[in-house]
């Protein structure tokens, strides 16, 4: 009979049980790791639903207090805020998002005086304020003017600095407003407020229910939001991306979608050793939930596997609907 020469390194023996494959394991999460995006509409005890996400709703600002309590009784650290903005509010150049009385600068005032441990993160850019549904201001061709969105921009930050939020969070993908945005901060006794970068947003289709919970974008054409927006097909430039916003002061980064784009975090993560963030998107939580529906996928098995996925990719934190739900199971 021959000899038979078994493999010297069986690695299977640190997958036997769950004690030994806790023990190995190379990644974590933890609720710290989450952000919760939240939805806000005017009025008082109003919830909207949003076909396009199912189980998320708008929320008016003394039920967005209410979730922002469920996230710190949860270990949820952030929030972060999106408004849907009354189409009479609307206009060309966007000029509510520079309102301090806005919707998201009431919101923030409320959340902090009831709830202020929850750190707030707050968007920046046009798109929700805007009648063409850009994040930017346009020219007389239709073209986004980068330079007059950032003198919009700068001014939408200082009222949101002002209302108390923690982090802005510019998602409009203009070159420099970084750094303009930092310059300002600066210059009006805001040395410590931070800045996370929507630094590599790509020019994706996984931001559809988004655009249906905001109210924004559903008149766009053309060439859409990809003139500024970054290419689907390139990872170089997200690289120089990243690199411009963290030069300009940028004290975290992020990159959107999430799933798809897993390569992008981890170039950041070995290339720049820079704290970067995923973002869930709209398109990917729809895709899950209607797949949970139909019964085709095991909802808590797949969800914490792809909040798993992003912290093995090298993700710092996660923003993403899921996020009460994931953290109820840690």
């Amino acid at each position: 009979m021959p000899t038979m020469h078994y493999p010297q390194n069986r690695l299977r023996r640190l997958r036997r049980t769950s004690q030994i494959r806790d023990m190995v394991q190379e990644h974590r999460l933890d609720t710290s790791d989450l952000i919760w995006p939240l939805f806000v509409i005017d009025g008082i005890a109003q919830t909207e639903a949003i076909g396009s996400m199912p189980g998320v709703n708008r929320l008016s600002s003394d039920l967005v207090i209410d979730a922002a309590k469920q996230a710190l009784d949860l270990g949820i650290p952030s929030i972060a805020l999106f408004p849907k903005t009354d189409e009479g509010l609307k206009t060309a150049l966007g000029e509510e998002a520079a309102n301090p009385n806005n919707l998201i600068c009431k919101t923030v005032r409320a959340v902090k005086k009831a709830c202020p441990e929850i750190a707030i993160l707050c968007d920046v850019a046009l798109d929700p304020y805007t009648t063409h549904g850009h994040d930017g201001v346009l020219d007389t061709t239709g073209y986004v003017d980068n330079d007059r969105t950032i003198e919009m921009l700068v001014a939408q930050s200082k009222t949101l600095a002002d209302a108390g939020c923690d982090i802005i969070a510019p998602s409009d993908m203009m070159d420099g407003r970084i750094g303009a945005i930092r310059q300002m901060l600066e210059e009006n006794n805001y040395p410590e407020m931070l800045i996370m970068a929507y630094a590599a947003k790509y020019a994706s289709s996984f931001y559809g229910p988004f655009r249906d919970a905001v109210g924004a974008g559903k008149k766009l054409g053309g060439d859409g939001k990809k003139t500024y927006q970054l290419n689907p097909a390139n990872s170089d430039e997200a690289i120089r991306e990243i690199e411009a916003d963290i030069a300009e002061g940028a004290d975290m980064v992020m990159v959107k979608p999430g799933m798809p784009y897993l390569d992008i975090i981890r170039r950041c993560k070995d290339e720049l050793s820079f704290p970067c963030f995923a973002y869930q998107v709209s398109g990917e939580y729809a895709m899950l939930k209607s797949a949970f529906e139909q019964g085709w996928l095991s909802e808590e098995q797949t969800v914490m596997e792809v909040m798993m996925c992003f912290k093995r990719a090298g993700a710092s934190g996660i923003l993403t609907y899921f996020a009460p739900y994931v953290a109820a199971r840690l």
